[in-house]
């Protein structure tokens, strides 16, 4: 038997798990002075004090949801009196969800599936945290999804003035946003209380790149299986994307391509076939997150090279019959997650006027929504 041909039983994987997106290194390299900022802001809640607020920015694929991860693992091992909650913005966007999280966090199960208010369970939360000596820590991520939704005066508003109508109730928020640019002002009442130190999570250099995808092949594949040529290529496409997952997701779909091939190593022509779907991880990831109208909006801009904000209002208002207002949110909302661009110009008939264009190519959005 050829012995360069894989065997049916066999794999390249060492350990899958490392190759995962959501997998959680145990070595988290390259981004020290971020871990220090973040925890230079929980250290008072280590004392029972409440923590100081922080904003995690940066591009996608930076490090900002593993720093955070990270450091929640450390409170876990040195700290009893600190509740920690991560929340998946994305998915949990309303102070209920959130608030919901935040129940099974401290008390270690469900609330009950029905018939319980948003006031009676923000009230067991708070009641509860103070009576067991607890003091919460909250990591938004996906942040922008609260700006999208209109809920993020909301649901920081019930986290940081909790201790207004809860005395002794302590509350601190880790907000994570990959959308810098994005413009909102927040309601007077929540910014007078947020002002979250801002911690900079920048692109990694080509070279911590290399480092850290390095590490994840030898943790992830058997010697032999990624040469140094198949590591270049794919350190190549991590620095052209901006967003280390690209990296770690092309060495993943690599593997499971050479697998297919029965071969015993990666090839160029592996990692050069499956670079379309790793390239596109930001966009399959947000989808997820859409409602059928919005899909709709996302589709008709997709098939106009740009539009005013006006001509594709009529397109979706003849194909759906909502009105403006819900279009406008869509409109937001699909800017705050990084699926279109919306300038303003002059030369609307009012003055000014918006045009939308989408961030990919229309045919990756077309294939992924039908």
């Amino acid at each position: 038997m050829d012995k360069d041909i894989l065997l049916w039983e066999e794999t390249l994987f060492r350990n899958r798990e490392v190759l995962e997106l959501e997998y959680v290194p145990e070595h988290f390299a390259h981004r020290q002075s971020q871990m220090n900022a973040l925890k230079f802001c929980v250290r008072p809640a280590l004392h029972g004090a409440r923590p100081v607020n922080a904003l995690c920015l940066g591009p996608p694929g930076t490090g900002k949801t593993t720093a955070v991860q990270k450091l929640f693992e450390e409170i876990a091992v040195h700290s009893s009196s600190v509740v920690t909650t991560h929340i998946n913005c994305q998915m949990d966007y309303t102070r209920y969800g959130v608030f919901y999280q935040i129940y099974r966090s401290l008390f270690g199960h469900s609330p009950p599936s029905s018939g319980i208010s948003f006031k009676r369970i923000f009230e067991k939360v708070m009641h509860g945290a103070v009576e067991e000596d607890k003091v919460l820590l909250v990591a938004l991520d996906d942040f922008n999804y609260l700006f999208a939704e209109k809920e993020v005066d909301s649901v920081l508003y019930s986290l940081l003035r909790a201790h207004e109508t809860c005395p002794g109730a302590r509350v601190g928020v880790i907000a994570i946003l990959s959308e810098p640019a994005l413009r909102y002002v927040f309601d007077p009442r929540v910014s007078s209380v947020f002002q979250p130190e801002e911690v900079a999570f920048p692109l990694y250099s080509r070279n911590e790149i290399r480092d850290i995808l390095n590490r994840r092949v030898q943790l992830g594949f058997f010697p032999g299986v990624v040469s140094h040529e198949v590591l270049e290529m794919v350190v190549d496409s991590a620095e052209r994307s901006g967003d280390l997952r690209v990296g770690i997701d092309l060495l993943r779909r690599s593997g499971l391509a050479a697998e297919r091939r029965a071969a015993r190593s990666i090839s160029c022509e592996d990692v050069s076939s499956s670079l379309e779907r790793s390239r596109l991880v930001h966009l399959a990831y947000a989808l997820r997150s859409l409602k059928a109208d919005e899909v709709l909006v996302l589709r008709l801009a997709a098939e106009r090279e740009s539009s005013r904000a006006g001509d594709l209002y009529s397109a979706f208002q003849q194909a759906s019959g909502a009105g403006y207002t819900r279009f406008h949110e869509i409109l937001n909302k699909l800017d705050a997650i990084r699926l279109i661009d919306t300038d303003f110009t002059g030369a609307g008939s009012r003055g000014r006027s918006r045009v939308i264009k989408v961030r990919y190519d229309p045919q990756e959005i077309f294939s992924r929504t039908s």
